[in-house]
């Protein structure tokens, strides 16, 4: 185990060392974050003015779904731009006949993702709390558990975009940032289910992040979380990583055994 913990950090620590190098990278971190945060943010508050009585106060939902979403997609996005990584810079090819392990691999992706979001959130609460006097901790503890599954059911579709790239190679580049945002809308980020129509509802209860984020409205306009939010949240999360675990396996077994692989190294 002590062997796998040297092979992890130091896939993580070449993950965390190609910002240092490179202004453009920590754009990821801290520019568009806080692009997204400002923008929403003014709104929020422009939306607050015009609006009377407690109507005003649904609008800080806003805020609040923002920081959150941008945990789900920032982890999905460090798990897959690792592996773009290693594709620009044509290093595929040396990882995978370097004697580290598949798990060890995903396990390091998972640490600069954590490390990523934690950052992030951090940040936003920071600049939230600063520039519209939304406090992050009013969510509870019941933010850490809502964070945990948005964070996971994140790794579990960069996983499976990861795995497209594999065996596709760059054609399916352009997934790595569409398909995040295919599910934003079924994930009900910033309204309840209620207002998506039947059909869509029926997506919608299918996706982990939707229970993520109606516990989320719930904690900030009730101050609890009720208790029928956590079961699917947790099983369904947990499906979602199995699924987003093995379609990767699957797509780079094909990937190999096509080819893919070893041409997409090169190319």
């Amino acid at each position: 185990m002590s062997a796998s913990l040297v092979r992890i950090g130091a896939m993580f620590q070449r993950y965390v060392s190609l910002h240092r190098r490179s202004l453009i990278r920590s754009f990821d971190i801290f520019f568009w974050p806080v692009m997204d945060l400002l923008i929403w943010g003014f709104v929020t508050r422009y939306i607050q003015q015009i609006a009377a009585g407690p109507v005003a106060q649904l609008f800080v939902f806003l805020i609040g779904a923002l920081i959150a979403w941008d945990i789900h997609y920032r982890g999905q996005q460090a798990v897959t731009i690792s592996l773009m990584e290693e594709i620009w810079t044509r290093n595929l090819v040396n990882i995978l006949i370097a004697p580290v392990r598949l798990w060890e691999w995903i396990a390091a992706t998972f640490l600069y993702a954590a490390l990523k979001v934690a950052i992030v959130t951090v940040l936003l609460a920071i600049l939230a709390k600063w520039l519209y006097a939304f406090e992050l901790a009013r969510i509870g503890w019941a933010f850490v558990p809502l964070a945990g599954s948005l964070l996971l059911f994140g790794w579990a579709v960069g996983l499976f975009t990861a795995g497209l790239l594999l065996r596709f190679g760059y054609a399916a580049e352009a997934l790595i940032w569409g398909i995040p945002f295919l599910l934003q809308p079924f994930s009900c980020v910033f309204y309840p289910v209620s207002t998506l129509p039947p059909w869509a509802q029926a997506i919608a209860r299918w996706l982990p992040s939707t229970y993520a984020f109606e516990g989320l409205r719930m904690a900030l306009r009730d101050g609890t979380v009720a208790w029928t939010i956590w079961p699917p949240l947790v099983g369904l999360t947990a499906c979602a990583f199995g699924l987003g675990a093995a379609c990767f396996v699957w797509l780079l077994h094909r990937a190999r055994a096509t080819g893919r692989l070893g041409r997409l190294g090169q190319d």
